[in-house]
């Protein structure tokens, strides 16, 4: 179901969210999207072209494929890294710019529309909340901090750690979220908007729910598997508050 969250909200789209939230004791949230866009006002794209020259800059231009060279994404150079040399220096040293740059970031992220609000009402209906992302948890954590919105999450953030290999759609870190919370798989829900969210949570046997902020997420999330796809968290929010 790609819930169409407008005006024309239907009954049988809030009744599938509300039952689909009715079922959870737990939600992990993925941070990147759901939550904020993170590089709203720090541009993701010149931190990969960043990376790329800092790279090329020490003779390893090698190292990448044109593809990945041109990717606006500084996860894939530093995952493209970490395939040729994993567990190296170099990419310690490229994990913590990115680090950096994603803290830099915080102090532009953008909040995603009805987040903030679903958030505390998740809160105050009793469920237990997590972040489990690719992204820095230092990041995570001060993004949270700003908005006030700490204590809804803490201690509960799992990021991108230096096993890179740990990252999504690899379940680490959501099975790092359940261990810690006490939480079987079945009594959890995860909200992420790509599809490295949704296999992770298909892997380690978490309920999913999509949110995609436009036509291009829905389809890459909808191709990947997922049934549940919101275009805006206002619908999940009234659902939840229908609890």
């Amino acid at each position: 179901m790609a819930a169409d969250t407008g005006n024309n909200d239907t009954g049988n789209e809030i009744e599938e969210l509300r039952a689909l939230f009715a079922r959870a004791r737990v939600v992990l949230w993925d941070f990147d999207g759901p939550i904020c866009r993170l590089f709203a006002g720090h541009s993701a794209e010149g931190v990969a072209d960043g990376f790329v020259a800092w790279l090329e800059g020490r003779g390893l231009r090698g190292l990448l494929t044109a593809d990945e060279r041109r990717s606006p994404d500084p996860h894939v150079v530093l995952r493209a890294v970490d395939r040729r040399h994993p567990g190296s220096d170099l990419v310690a040293e490229l994990e913590e710019r990115l680090t950096q740059e994603e803290l830099k970031a915080t102090s532009t992220a953008m909040p995603t529309a009805w987040a903030d609000p679903l958030i505390r009402t998740l809160v105050a209906r009793k469920l237990r909340l997590a972040v489990t992302t690719n992204n820095s948890p230092q990041a995570a954590a001060t993004y949270l901090a700003d908005r006030g919105l700490t204590s809804c999450f803490a201690p509960h953030i799992y990021g991108r750690t230096r096993e890179l290999r740990h990252l999504k759609p690899h379940p680490h870190c959501l099975n790092r979220a359940l261990r810690a919370m006490g939480s079987a798989p079945g009594t959890a829900l995860m909200i992420g908007d790509a599809p490295s969210d949704f296999l992770a949570a298909r892997e380690a046997g978490v309920p999913f729910l999509g949110y995609a902020r436009n036509g291009r997420k829905e389809k890459l999330l909808l191709g990947a598997g997922a049934t549940t796809v919101v275009n805006s968290l206002q619908a999940v929010l009234t659902a939840v508050r229908a609890l």
